[in-house]
């Protein structure tokens, strides 16, 4: 795990990953000239000893080199955060007192990581298989049965069905899938 920027090493990183292409040395010194007063010499070491860490690779252009991010500010992070996570003698008081001090708005970001980490929701089943025993009764209270007549009508009967059901007492008196 790399341990964290320092303040000016972060300073840096934060031009190389915001601008996401190659620098120069003289494009980060002179934005961050802006803020504060730095060296050409200063920003130069701190590239350098970014790319001996591994933050960012270099190529040579002329007699001076560009240099560019190996890795994202969110992977940064995420590094950090795993690294504390995995130091704490109890991970999940760790997350819980972490998750306690998260915004709304950063507990929603969550939510939506771990949706996208887990993948597509499975489906639910259509419908749970009926378990009901074959008595060849069935008794169930109030059951909604809907019919139609010839004339096209439609009725419901919401009495106790109390029928017997033939067609799964005894199979070969149920009609033929073709209507016979």
């Amino acid at each position: 795990m790399p341990r964290p920027l320092g303040e000016l090493e972060d300073a840096v990183m934060t031009r190389v990953w915001k601008w996401n292409r190659p620098v120069t040395v003289r494009e980060v010194l002179e934005d961050l000239q802006q803020e504060r007063s730095i060296a050409y010499t200063t920003v130069m070491t701190v590239l350098d000893n970014l790319h001996q860490k591994g933050w960012v690779r270099r190529e040579a252009e002329g007699r001076a080199y560009r240099y560019e991010a190996v890795s994202t500010r969110a992977a940064y992070a995420a590094a950090l955060m795993n690294d504390a996570w995995s130091q704490s003698d109890n991970p999940a008081a760790a997350l819980v007192a972490f998750f306690g001090m998260m915004s709304e708005e950063q507990r929603q970001a969550l939510r939506n990581a771990v949706r996208i980490v887990q993948g597509p929701e499975t489906p639910e089943p259509a419908e749970a298989p009926d378990t009901r025993r074959v008595t060849g009764t069935d008794t169930g209270a109030a059951a909604d049965t809907t019919s139609t007549d010839t004339s096209g009508d439609t009725s419901t009967d919401t009495a106790a069905d109390t029928r017997t059901d033939t067609a799964t007492e005894n199979p070969a008196s149920a009609p033929e899938p073709d209507g016979r």
